[in-house]
């Protein structure tokens, strides 16, 4: 019965992981969430699953003591083990680092911010989480761990397309990509599978965009076609990033430890 830990499961692509994992009635699908009672797109998905095989587990990227007791719920659940740790969670910009680039922020105080909550999340949380869950990944024979990424951590994409908006973001997972080769590094003789993985632009929103986000991101497509003229432009559903990253992760093993890979299983990232 292979196991799943999904972080940031409340909606998106981390929601759409767990929906896929469940289509699998043989599946152990754990949804961790930061505030269970307050996720109203997993709850109501969790009706519609045909199979009484996820589990709603409370976790917070921000609080090591939240991911600790997530972590030994989880493994109460598994009998001590886990196969798969999807790390989907992240903190994504603040208020005003969106559409801005890093000499545009209004304040020094709101950059700093901006860069400080983003690397505590994306960073720091997801170094946290990986340890705090591997004694219970050594006990699995798969012992895969799959990291978000974004192709917005390629220098050469930044360089050549020039797409510099939400800079924090970019930075912290180009460190999360270090952070994936650290642990690759670390533990390749315990047969550990490590991996960053961009999902490609994912139309993910819950709301209208306001005209300013959409200017901008109509002006990042058009940088993007620029740099990526095979690019049709259109943004991939939750649905359809998943589907192309679960073959990835699939296929990955442990000599690909360490590697940032697109959902094409290599660097094309659009």
């Amino acid at each position: 019965m292979p196991s799943y830990t999904v972080f940031g499961a409340s909606r998106g692509i981390g929601l759409e992981f767990v929906r896929q994992f469940a289509e699998d009635k043989d599946n152990q699908v754990f949804a961790v969430v930061r505030n269970p009672n307050n996720t109203p797109l997993l709850a109501e998905a969790m009706k519609t699953f045909k199979h009484n095989n996820v589990r709603i587990v409370k976790g917070d990227l921000d609080d090591l003591t939240s991911i600790k007791a997530a972590a030994a719920e989880i493994g109460d659940a598994t009998g001590g083990s886990l196969d798969y740790l999807i790390n989907n969670g992240a903190y994504i910009y603040s208020e005003g680092g969106a559409l801005i680039s890093l000499p545009d922020y209004s304040s020094e105080k709101v950059l700093e911010d901006d860069l400080f909550n983003t690397f505590r999340t994306n960073v720091v949380g997801v170094v946290n989480t990986i340890n705090t869950f591997l004694p219970l990944l050594r006990k699995s024979a798969i012992k895969k761990v799959i990291t978000l990424s974004t192709g917005l951590a390629d220098t050469d994409v930044i360089i050549r397309s020039r797409v510099t908006i939400n800079p924090a973001y970019a930075v912290s997972k180009a460190a999360v990509n270090m952070v994936v080769a650290q642990f690759a590094g670390r533990l390749q003789e315990e047969d550990f599978t490590f991996i960053a993985l961009a999902p490609r632009l994912v139309n993910t929103t819950t709301k209208p965009p306001t005209p300013e986000e959409l200017a901008a991101f109509q002006d990042t497509v058009q940088k993007f076609l620029k740099h990526s003229p095979q690019w049709d432009g259109v943004p991939l559903t939750p649905e359809q990033s998943v589907t192309y990253m679960r073959q990835v992760i699939d296929k990955v093993g442990p000599k690909d430890s360490g590697a940032f890979l697109s959902q094409f299983g290599n660097k094309q990232w659009l």
